[in-house]
């Protein structure tokens, strides 16, 4: 059995008196890739930003590799190997992609630099074509694989993805996943993703989790999940959004 590198136990977090989110529980496990889908505003994001410390739980613990880390400030929490691609990208626009890529680099891993430039750009082949522009001028689906490319330079143990396929054309959002599925497969990059497109996330993900008004509802293995009718109705009825 795979060891847990990846605990959120009873979590709640407050935007001042407002829940956010209230009692989750998830787990993923090494080498896993764990999906959490739900509507917009189920508080998905919040849980991801929750895990990097950035708001504080409340209550409840976040455990990383069996370390408490709720209470650890998010340059911190960086430093224990936690990379995450945030939504909406963030990459640094006026940068190339060569300069972002090396922002993304932990000092302590230089020495690794050229080597995992090759291995992104292996990932990736549009950005080595596209090195030298500014991060500004590439396309949505380029600053996509940009902003995933970055956090992987820090040689991450877990990979957080917040909506990677948000507002991508459909072959790019499959190549997203593809990329994803391929670290999981090859490096056994553990991914915890968080997604809107379900069917692509559940298809994808080893389990997965659904959320509703900041609590978890449902999980089950990606497949039990695609195959419940009640996932089906409320997440991919009407196309594959």
């Amino acid at each position: 059995m795979s060891q847990p590198l990846l605990q959120v136990e009873n979590v709640e977090t407050y935007y001042g008196n407002i829940r956010a989110l209230g009692g989750v529980t998830v787990t993923a496990n090494q080498g896993e890739i764990v999906t959490l889908i739900g509507a917009n505003g189920a508080g998905k994001s919040t849980l991801m930003m929750t895990i990097c410390g950035s708001p504080q739980a409340r209550s409840g613990r976040v455990l990383f590799d069996g370390r408490d880390i709720t209470r650890m400030p998010t340059h911190e929490i960086a430093r224990l190997r936690i990379a995450q691609s945030p939504e909406g990208r963030r990459i640094f626009p006026r940068m190339t992609v060569f300069e972002n890529l090396q922002m993304g680099a932990s000092l302590d891993k230089q020495k690794f630099f050229d080597e995992d430039v090759k291995r992104i750009f292996a990932l990736f082949p549009r950005l080595e074509e596209r090195q030298y522009q500014r991060g500004g001028t590439l396309s949505g689906g380029e600053q996509q694989m940009l902003s995933i490319g970055r956090a992987l330079m820090a040689r991450p143990k877990l990979l957080l993805l917040d909506e990677p396929s948000l507002g991508l054309a459909p072959l790019i959002s499959k190549q997203i996943f593809e990329a994803i599925g391929k670290l999981n497969k090859t490096e056994g990059l553990t991914v915890f993703l968080v997604e809107q497109n379900a069917f692509a996330a559940l298809r994808l993900a080893h389990r997965g989790y659904v959320m509703v008004n900041g609590q978890v509802t449902m999980s089950g293995s990606g497949q039990e999940l695609l195959a419940n009718p009640e996932v089906r109705g409320a997440y991919l009825e009407g196309g594959h959004h």
